[in-house]
């Protein structure tokens, strides 16, 4: 019984360490960002002359140094 307890208190104990970091790491200012995930990657977009005439919602593409998003079926929208 008493190793029953010893094992009780000694989950109760991490899990409690366990909200603790998670609570420091969310809502306070001392974060520790090493446990956060990076990603450095970059998009490559088409690079075209001219829009085509017709596109998919949330294609992206650049002309004329410009970005555009397809908003809507067929719509390119200048961002």
């Amino acid at each position: 019984m008493d190793n029953t307890q010893a094992q009780i208190d000694k989950l109760t104990k991490d899990l409690n360490d366990l909200i603790q970091e998670v609570y420091l790491n969310n809502f306070s200012a001392h974060r520790d960002f090493n446990k956060i995930c990076h990603f450095n990657s970059r998009i490559k977009l088409p690079v075209v002359a001219s829009l085509p005439a017709t596109c998919d919602i949330g294609e992206l593409i650049s002309s004329g140094g410009k970005l555009y998003l397809c908003s809507s079926l067929n719509t390119w929208t200048e961002k």
